[in-house]
Formats: C-alpha cells, sequence, structure tokens
C-alpha cells in the first residue's frame, strides 16, 4: 500500500511538471509570435513614405505671407519652348501656344499677380524695335518675368540692354549668341535682382549641339521687390 501510495504521488507531480512545462511554452510562443507581429508591424508603419504635399509651381517649399511661388524654364536648344508658372498657374508654354524662339516676356502686376501682357520676339532674325516698344510703357510696380529658347540675344543692342539692366538684370549687358537665360526683375528697382541665372554658350562645355543646358529656377517673390 505504501508504495502505491508514492507511484501515485509520482504521477501527480510529473503530471503537474508536464502541465507546467506545456503551458510556459504555449505562452511563450505566443507572446513571442505577438512580439515579432508588432515589430513587423512597426517596421512598416516606418518605411510608409509620408504623404507628399502639393505645393505651388511645384516647388519644394510653400511661400509665406505676401510672397507667391513661381518657377521658369528656359528653351532647350531650339526643341523645346520655355515655361513660366506664377502661383501655380502655368502662364507661358507650348501647350498655352504664346512662346516662341528669342526672348519671352511675360508682364505681371506685382501687387495683384494679374498677367498684364506676353510676347515673345525673335532675336536671330526679328525687328529690335518691337521689343522696344513692348518694354518702354512698363509702369513701376510690374514685375518682369524672361525666359530664353534657341538664340535670345543677337538682335540685342546697347539700348534694349540697358532697359533689361534697369530692371535688375546683372546679365543683359552681356548675354550672348544662344545662351541660356532666365530672369525676374521689375520696373523701378533699387538694386539687382537675386532672381537671375544664366548659362554661357561654350562648345567645351554645351549640354546640347550648339546650346548650354536647360534652366530652371524657382522660388518665391515678393509681391513688392524693392
Amino acid at each position: 500500500m505504501r508504495s502505491i501510495a508514492i507511484v501515485r504521488i509520482l504521477v501527480i507531480v510529473i503530471t503537474l511538471l508536464s502541465t507546467w512545462y506545456f503551458a510556459e511554452r504555449m505562452f511563450s510562443s505566443k507572446w513571442e509570435t505577438r512580439s515579432l507581429r508588432d515589430l513587423f508591424e512597426n517596421g512598416v508603419k516606418e518605411k510608409k513614405e509620408k504623404p507628399k504635399i502639393h505645393t505651388k509651381c511645384g516647388n519644394e517649399k510653400e511661400c509665406p505671407e505676401n510672397y507667391f511661388a513661381f518657377k521658369l524654364i528656359s528653351g532647350a536648344a531650339n526643341v523645346v519652348g520655355p515655361s513660366m508658372c506664377l502661383e501655380d498657374k502655368i502662364i507661358m508654354s507650348s501647350v498655352q501656344n504664346n512662346i516662341g524662339r528669342g526672348l519671352n516676356f511675360a508682364l505681371v502686376n506685382a501687387t495683384t499677380l494679374q498677367v498684364l501682357k506676353t510676347g515673345h520676339f525673335d532675336m536671330y532674325s526679328g525687328e529690335i524695335n518691337e521689343v522696344k516698344k513692348f518694354l518702354e510703357p512698363i509702369k513701376e510696380g510690374t514685375l518682369i518675368l524672361i525666359a530664353s529658347f534657341d538664340d535670345p540675344a543677337t538682335k540685342l543692342d546697347d539700348q534694349t540692354r540697358e532697359i533689361l539692366s534697369s530692371y535688375g538684370s546683372s546679365v543683359a549687358k552681356n548675354l550672348g549668341f544662344r545662351d541660356s537665360w532666365v530672369f525676374v526683375g521689375g520696373k523701378g528697382l533699387k538694386n539687382k535682382s537675386p532672381f537671375e541665372q544664366h548659362l554661357k554658350n561654350d562648345k567645351e562645355n554645351n549640354k546640347y549641339d550648339g546650346w548650354p543646358e536647360v534652366l530652371e529656377m524657382s522660388g518665391c517673390i515678393p509681391k513688392k521687390m524693392d
């Protein structure tokens, strides 16, 4: 009888130990599975890209109050025309059918941002007097946006270069045959405009055969440039 009791106790102990062992393994496995799942889900969340925020004219940043967004792209060689964007609106482009070889101009009211006038002038075989007629009546408080296409300079004379310089250009006096040029200036500026880019036509460095590469300039312009 005594031996039977001992056997029963051993059976009970073994049963308890077995139950504890399998229970521990089961809960440990569940915990590990949940932990791995949590790690995976957290990893996926971290990898998810932040939604892209739309900015005016596709610029990198939104402009602060009392500034407006712009983007100018010069023409590519004599193949692809220039484009101009102002406050998320394309104001000049091939699609708009209002650009051409030479110099492309947009005149904008600096306060209301109303596009007053656009024009393009052939600077290789056109009439320079037409450019002067376009530029000379500009009133103070008017912004001028310029983008080149093909050749912007062959027909430019000293008087026209001086007019463009008076609008804040640092490049106009030296602009040459088939240079790439984009510029934003204004009538009555006291200083040279910070919104200007220029690439010389240079056979050794040209991206295209006979033309430098495209220029793209974007940013935020104060509604009143000094």
